[in-house]
């Protein structure tokens, strides 16, 4: 497994994690905690995608994670 796909995975599987934590009621999904690992795994998810050279999973995880930052700051107020 490269560098790049390592990372990718660390990526997803937190966005996983979040998904099944607030699909099972683990986690609700206005709290902070769910907002940050969909950020931090966008983020990541966003850089391996970088990484590889794959232009549309760039836009749609650095989306996902600038979505993510703003319902964390919205959630600050």
């Amino acid at each position: 497994m490269s560098g790049s796909e390592i990372i990718g995975s660390i990526g997803v599987a937190l966005l996983l994690i979040a998904f099944f934590m607030n699909s099972f009621g683990m986690m609700a999904s206005d709290s902070h905690a769910y907002q940050a690992m969909n950020a931090v795994g966008a983020a990541i998810s966003c850089y391996a995608s970088y990484l590889i050279g794959f232009a549309p999973f760039v836009v749609l995880e650095a989306i996902w994670c600038a979505a993510a930052i703003a319902a964390m700051l919205r959630g600050l107020r």
